[in-house]
């Protein structure tokens, strides 16, 4: 059965960092795009930040900018994604999903496709 499991996630102070963790199973991650996406209550989702399936393509929305990292590690069929100098709108729920980069157009998008996780929840606060 395919799957990802995030980790990762919890309550940090504005300014403070985490580290979340997508591990997949029952699929070779390496073979696609890969992007974590970003819930809040009231909205929908965005693409917080992806990678091409070959690493050659990387969208961050520009927000996080400067301040997150996204990576993959094919031997652990893992997606991560660093988080510095974490600001409260920050928080929601964080989820990985297999994902297509698209750079046809105006400007490069990323969106999800297929497989996702249930998530992890990021609370910025002081």
């Amino acid at each position: 059965q395919e799957q990802f499991v995030e980790s990762g996630g919890g309550l940090v102070q504005p300014g403070g960092s985490l580290r979340l963790s997508c591990a997949a199973s029952g699929f070779t991650l390496r073979w696609f795009g890969a992007g974590w996406f970003r819930q809040v209550s009231g909205k929908e989702s965005e693409a917080v930040a992806c990678l091409s399936w070959n690493d050659v393509l990387t969208y961050y929305e520009d927000s996080v900018k400067g301040r997150f990292t996204i990576s993959r590690d094919n031997g652990r069929n893992t997606l991560y994604l660093e988080m510095k100098n974490l600001k409260p709108e920050d928080t929601g729920h964080y989820y990985c999903a297999t994902a297509g980069l698209d750079n046809s157009g105006s400007g490069l998008t990323c969106a999800q496709y297929h497989y996702r996780g249930q998530g992890t929840r990021v609370t910025v606060a002081p």
